[in-house]
């Protein structure tokens, strides 16, 4: 992953367009749709914003920034998950906050290169898997998908740990590139 000096705006920039995406998501599960299985192994939708609201708390606690989360996803997933995004965003708005820096498991690491790493993937790729759970719009961001492919493809074994990703599922050879990365991801399209 690049860790390089990132513009943190652009970082910013990419990080409320991929959130609104999930968010569109998020707002979209309809009633009693939160217990709805997802293509994450023993994952329900509540379960995936629980990951998401987690990641969004615990990394950048690395570097010092406690992002304390007062909205529980037991009892209004939708308001738990607008208050994590725009702790994030307030973060990034901040360039001394987004350029602070870590030693990671992929090396050393800014916020904002793991916010556009690491968050960007799950924000593409739980988006889908959301959708799928909730019956919703699986579009992707198609300016993305080559971004997510690359990344998915750079992490190598790591990708397939237990927990991740699952196998890769064959897909026609005429699927789309969102079909085509979704399967890579160990989803069926």
């Amino acid at each position: 992953m690049d860790t390089s000096n990132r513009d943190t705006a652009q970082v910013a920039e990419r990080y409320r367009k991929l959130a609104a995406e999930f968010t569109r998501r998020v707002e979209g599960v309809p009633a009693g749709g939160w217990e709805a299985p997802t293509p994450c192994a023993e994952w329900n939708a509540r379960d995936l914003l629980r990951h998401m609201i987690g990641n969004h708390t615990r990394m950048p606690s690395q570097v010092g920034i406690d992002i304390e989360a007062s909205q529980s996803p037991d009892e209004d997933p939708v308001a738990a998950w607008h208050e994590v995004r725009a702790a994030m965003e307030e973060i990034l708005d901040d360039p001394e906050q987004a350029s602070r820096e870590y030693d990671g498991y992929f090396g050393r690491l800014s916020v904002a290169s793991t916010v556009d790493d690491f968050l960007g993937f799950d924000l593409v790729v739980h988006s889908w898997d959301l959708a799928r759970a909730t019956g919703q719009d699986e579009t992707l961001p198609a300016d993305e998908l080559p971004r997510i492919r690359e990344m998915a493809h750079g992490l190598g074994d790591s990708l397939r740990m237990e927990g991740v990703c699952g196998a890769e599922v064959t897909v026609d050879a005429s699927a789309s590139e969102q079909d085509r990365l979704m399967a890579f991801l160990g989803r069926r399209p």
